[in-house]
């Protein structure tokens, strides 16, 4: 695969890790930008890039950088996603894609047709398991999915002292665990299953009305390794920290979902599980090298990850023999394999192998009427 030169924007958690899966992937990684010039530089100095941007228009006006990776707060995704997209640049943009579906419906508009790749970094979608899970279901093997449970849980919200810019409903937007986890889990589902949302019945509640937040920012995920003292002030909290969905499918199939981002020991936990007419499945993120699958007239089964093992589809997703495991940052890797494999095979009519702003903005879609469904209490159709 030949390279394409990518700028990093956003220095935070999320942008190193775009920065380690863009060199697995065989990218050249030229610039990223922090949120000042001090950022810019200490990131650039410590990941071995070699520029540090001093602003976005910088950014934009480097011919070298051809690709760019939006990885900063929420409320900044729309604009610079649209600029991006106007300056010739490909964009993989962390998700959600927009602050609303006004905003997402404009760029999916925008990026329609041209010859740039416009995606949405559901990285989860690319565990060699969640893709074998898709390739089975998908052939037959299950039947007629009858309904599909899961949840994605986290504790790196648990107390009323932990904080970060996302529980701000001005800078993440009016959703939060759904927004930010649960959208994972329906993306993967839909993944998976090809099963489309017809209606909604959600449940939101707010834990911690009120948290404390340092006077100073801190870094996302940072508290719990830094017990150091800092002066605290309280801020009312709008955003949930837990929420439980029903869902109502196209088909006639049905489903349910639950996330909290206040749930102890649960660290980074993804499980989906699939009922169908002929078997069943089921994954779970924090052991993402297994994969369950039931039976009711012989033995149930468990998947090891192994190549061997694996079908066509899953197997070139799939890069270490059995028994080295592949986990989060393989996913970061195979998801920018598939898009910048897209770009450069040059088929820009041909179906994506990447999520796409379309579905970014299918998310967003969902998210509002899930909390629609909340705030009125009642079942929503999409």
């Amino acid at each position: 695969m030949s390279q394409i030169g990518v700028a990093v924007v956003g220095a935070g958690f999320i942008g190193p890790v775009h920065v380690e899966a863009l060199r697995r992937a065989g990218q050249r990684v030229v610039g990223i930008l922090g949120v000042d010039e001090n950022e810019s530089r200490s990131a650039a100095e410590r990941l071995s890039i070699p520029k540090a941007y001093r602003s976005f228009e910088e950014v934009l006006a480097d011919g070298e950088a051809q690709s760019l990776h939006l990885c900063t707060p929420n409320k900044l995704h729309y604009p610079m996603a649209k600029a991006a997209i106007e300056a010739g640049k490909h964009v993989l943009c962390e998700k959600p894609l927009a602050m609303n579906s006004t905003e997402s419906a404009e760029l999916v508009a925008l990026a329609k047709g041209r010859r740039q790749a416009a995606g949405v970094n559901y990285n989860i979608r690319y565990y060699p398991l969640a893709l074998e899970a898709k390739d089975r279901v998908r052939a037959g093997e299950l039947g007629d999915v009858f309904h599909v449970c899961g949840s994605y849980t986290q504790d790196w919200l648990f107390y009323p002292t932990d904080y970060n810019w996302r529980v701000l409903a001005e800078e993440g937007g009016a959703l939060r665990a759904i927004a930010d986890i649960g959208t994972h889990w329906l993306d993967l589902m839909a993944n998976i299953t090809g099963l489309e949302v017809e209606a909604v019945c959600a449940d939101l509640k707010t834990v911690w009305p009120v948290r404390q937040r340092p006077k100073g920012e801190v870094e996302t995920f940072s508290g719990k390794s830094e017990p150091k003292q800092v002066e605290l002030e309280p801020i009312d909290i709008q955003t949930e920290d837990y929420g439980c969905v029903m869902l109502k499918f196209k088909n006639g199939a049905r489903g349910t979902l639950y996330v909290s981002q206040v749930y102890a020991g649960r660290k980074n936990c993804l499980r989906l599980e699939i009922a169908g007419s002929k078997a069943s499945l089921a994954w779970n993120s924090e052991a993402p090298n297994e994969m369950w699958i039931g039976h009711r007239e012989k033995a149930n089964e468990l998947l090891v990850r192994d190549p061997s093992l694996l079908g066509d589809y899953a197997r070139q997703y799939a890069n270490y023999p059995g028994g080295h495991n592949e986990g989060f940052p393989d996913t970061m890797k195979q998801c920018f394999r598939a898009f910048y494999g897209y770009i450069q095979a040059g088929d820009f009519d041909a179906p994506p192998t990447f999520p796409t702003f379309e579905d970014g903005h299918k998310e967003i879609v969902l998210c509002e009427a899930i909390l629609k469904s909340h705030t009125e209490q009642r079942w929503v159709t999409l």
